[in-house]
């Protein structure tokens, strides 16, 4: 056998599935990695292993006192008659589980890290039709090492749509709750219906959440998945100014103006800051006093400030084609349940979850966003809102452009589940 050769096991090796006519990849790298085994194609079997994610097995409770490490652990295969270390892609990676979590390595990765003592063989995707088999000899490590070397690039692309064709949810609550978060994921480029999620792998998914939502541990995630199921993480500022237009609309039968927007949203502010409020504290229920001037005037300047801002926006998204003509965004909680799907998924890659309560929590989002909107372009206006809001400062740059481009892709991609799953 060559260097660059595989050791395929026949459809008899492949512990149960048989032959294999008729086998849906689930996703397009086991697709391709499937073809090139099929012609013998060796070298184009290693450049499709050179531009993906790589996940090898570990122990949840190892991880936890040593957490920057990985482990190999090998398995004798009758196949090689030798001990393989077993390495998965993406779509083959089996349900979560609470004691075996996954790493994800670039091939290169594996090149460099793999020691003398570390197992003379390597499985890719074994018990699967993809399973093939490579000897992990120096001179074949080097092979690995100039095959990743030539490659554009380790990982899935962004901006993509991506989903499993076998082994996602495609219809039902499910995938309406998993399309929530569709906007996000075609951004990041990850599966957008993988229930059973394993994301870039546990460190990289534990590193996501504390970076980005300094979420450290169960209970953490417990409290942030609920804020956002329940819609409390958005701004309560920006849910008053579209709250007086959306009253407005409701009144009038017809488009609101900026100017008579302002003033209502003044007068409504002013009138709330004159009145008295009482507060129920541990010494009974109390009466606070109006607040100052000067912080009323600050408010109103910050309401005024906003309004003009939602404004902008939503007359670019028109241009843009985000937002039909004549339409306004009536309240953006679309950014939180789009989130809370996410982050349903991302708890669970993170073990901070089990499977059940991901899936719950990822049924309360599509819920929730069917209680609020009347379609996948509506969702999409408001979760692209609030985003902008939080993040772009009406630069309209990156914050923006990436989701006007995902808002297309969904919209126009007929793999998209905005065009196979109804919102409604």
């Amino acid at each position: 056998m060559g260097n660059g050769e595989g050791l395929a096991a026949g459809p008899e090796q492949h512990g149960g599935h048989g032959a294999t006519t008729g086998w849906q990849a689930p996703s397009r790298v086991e697709r391709e990695l499937y073809a090139a085994k099929s012609r013998g194609d060796w070298p184009a079997y290693f450049d499709v292993l050179a531009r993906t994610d790589l996940f090898v097995a570990d122990s949840y409770t190892r991880l936890q006192t040593h957490p920057r490490t990985v482990r190999f652990t090998p398995y004798w295969y009758q196949q090689v008659g030798a001990e393989c270390l077993p390495v998965f892609t993406e779509g083959m990676l089996p349900a979560p589980h609470p004691e075996t979590v996954f790493l994800s390595q670039s091939l290169e990765w594996f090149a460099d890290e793999w020691r003398p003592g570390d197992p003379p063989w390597i499985v890719i995707n074994p018990g699967t039709p993809c399973e093939t088999f490579f000897p992990a000899g120096p001179a074949q490590r080097a092979l690995w090492k100039q095959h990743a070397q030539n490659a554009p690039g380790c990982g899935h692309s962004h901006l993509e749509l991506r989903g499993l064709d076998s082994g996602g949810a495609t219809e039902g609550p499910v995938a309406h709750g998993l399309a929530c978060a569709a906007l996000l994921f075609v951004k990041n480029g990850e599966l957008w219906n993988a229930m059973a999620y394993h994301g870039g792998g546990y460190t990289s998914e534990r590193n996501r959440l504390k970076e980005w939502w300094g979420v450290t541990s169960r209970a953490e995630w417990q409290r942030t998945q609920e804020v956002l199921l329940t819609a409390e993480m958005i701004s309560g500022v920006w849910e008053f100014a579209l709250g007086v237009r959306r009253s407005l609309a409701l009144d009038f039968a017809g488009p609101v103006g900026v100017d008579h927007w302002r003033a209502v949203a003044e007068r409504v502010l002013r009138r709330n800051a004159a009145e008295a409020e009482f507060q129920i504290t541990p010494d009974g229920v109390t009466k606070t006093e109006p607040r100052e001037n000067a912080e009323v005037e600050a408010q109103v300047a910050g309401v005024q400030r906003l309004i003009g801002r939602i404004a902008r926006y939503e007359a670019r998204f028109r241009a843009d084609g985000l937002l039909a003509e004549g339409k306004f965004i009536r309240t953006v909680e679309a950014w939180d349940y789009g989130r809370a799907s996410g982050m349903a998924r991302w708890g669970l890659a993170a073990r901070f979850c089990t499977l059940p309560e991901a899936e719950h929590a990822v049924l309360r989002a599509s819920r929730a966003a069917q209680a609020n909107y009347r379609s996948w372009e509506e969702f999409s206006a408001a979760y692209v809102l609030g985003r902008c809001l939080h993040f772009d400062e009406e630069e309209f740059g990156s914050w923006y452009e990436d989701m006007l481009t995902a808002h297309r892709i969904l919209t126009t991609d007929p793999a998209s589940p905005w065009l196979t799953i109804p919102f409604n």
